[in-house]
């Protein structure tokens, strides 16, 4: 099998899956327990809080423990708006984000009274600040502007969008579930960030939300006081170790996985080029994090290439896994102007640490056969 799905999960990293083990196993007690055995258990939790904190440069106390990406980005958009909606009630996210962000934005709009702009992309997928600049308001509150995309892999000039959004008093928040572990992490730029550990090699179930200290949220889930009060609900303890665990690898290996991963990516891309006549490279030409390729086959659909992939042992994806069984075409190369027949063919190949040279090559003759059968 040759795994190119790397932006829809990654490995649990037998390293990480080590540090795990004593939670699953010895230390069972709830960590809301006061007695001996909820004390380790507790003792766990704060350990890995602590070593997060030092790993993103924050305080313990802005961590904020979730179930994963959507949680994370669902907690900040809708408690960050409705913590400030006596301040004003317009919100402005983009086109091209995860539907973690824009089914939240939607929400907001259609049950609570919240006017929402969703600024659009150029040709590349790239926002141009200008336009963020511009849709900002006297009662705008919240900016959730994505990293790096998970479909195309474009990452957008957030230190731009930052400035724009600390001189006008906005709150940025940002959905950084691709790009973390993939390029150096400035928290100074945000209000508020999410993560995903299954991501980085950790493990699923687990995801964080930063929050500056002082910034008011209001919870979504009622219950306990766990999380500060702002995220009810017993927390996962193998998850969240597993998930510093996996977050400090991550951040060590970075340079590593870089310089031996993107010739690869970039080997990958050329290869179905040159291989596949008329196919277009979504993105190419923006700024991309290194591991992520996508690719429109005209003459084919992606559903039928994907089937056709996989039964020759190439695992690829058309965009989202949390969108598969949609039969629309993607919003991301939509909102990016690709019309929407070529958007149906088209496929995400994302790489991740286990992938080879070897497994390059192959994949690239499977994808040219499988192409050419299918297009005829």
């Amino acid at each position: 099998m040759i795994y190119l799905d790397a932006n829809a999960t990654t490995p649990l990293d037998p390293q990480v899956l080590e540090c795990m083990l004593p939670a699953l196993s010895l230390h069972y007690g709830n960590p809301s327990s006061s007695h001996f055995a909820g004390r380790q258990t507790r003792a766990l939790i704060d350990t890995a809080r602590d070593d997060l904190a030092s790993l993103l440069g924050c305080k313990s106390h802005e961590l904020i423990f979730t179930s994963g990406g959507t949680e994370s980005d669902n907690l900040a958009i809708l408690g960050l708006a409705r913590a400030n909606a006596s301040k004003g009630r317009h919100l402005i996210t983009c086109q091209t984000e995860h539907h973690a962000v824009l089914h939240a934005f939607d929400y907001l709009e259609r049950k609570e009274n919240f006017t929402v702009t969703r600024l659009g992309v150029n040709a590349l997928g790239q926002l141009d600040p200008e336009k963020l600049q511009c849709a900002l308001r006297p009662d705008t509150t919240l900016v959730s502007l994505m990293s790096a995309n998970n479909e195309t892999g474009v990452k957008q000039p957030l230190r731009e969008i930052s400035e724009i959004c600390r001189k006008a008093g906005v709150l940025f928040h940002s959905d950084a579930v691709q790009s973390f572990g993939k390029e150096p992490l400035d928290l100074s730029l945000f209000d508020g960030l999410s993560l995903a550990a299954h991501k980085f090699y950790g493990p699923k179930g687990a995801g964080l939300l930063f929050l500056k200290g002082g910034i008011s949220l209001e919870a979504v889930q009622l219950g306990g006081n766990q999380e500060g009060q702002r995220r009810p609900g017993t927390e996962n303890p193998p998850a969240i170790v597993g998930m510093a665990a996996a977050a400090k690898l991550a951040l060590s290996r970075l340079h590593e996985d870089t310089t031996l991963l993107a010739p690869l990516r970039d080997r990958l891309e050329a290869g179905v080029l040159a291989r596949c006549p008329d196919v277009t490279v979504h993105g190419a030409g923006a700024p991309r994090i290194w591991n992520t390729v996508n690719v429109s086959f005209p003459g084919s659909d992606a559903e039928s290439l994907l089937m056709a992939l996989d039964l020759e042992g190439v695992c690829a994806s058309s965009g989202s896994a949390c969108m598969v069984g949609s039969l629309q075409p993607s919003h991301v190369l939509q909102a990016m102007g690709v019309p929407p027949h070529r958007a149906a063919s088209a496929v995400r190949f994302s790489l991740g640490r286990t992938i080879t040279l070897e497994d390059i090559d192959a994949a690239i003759g499977t994808v040219a056969r499988v192409w050419d059968r299918l297009s005829a």
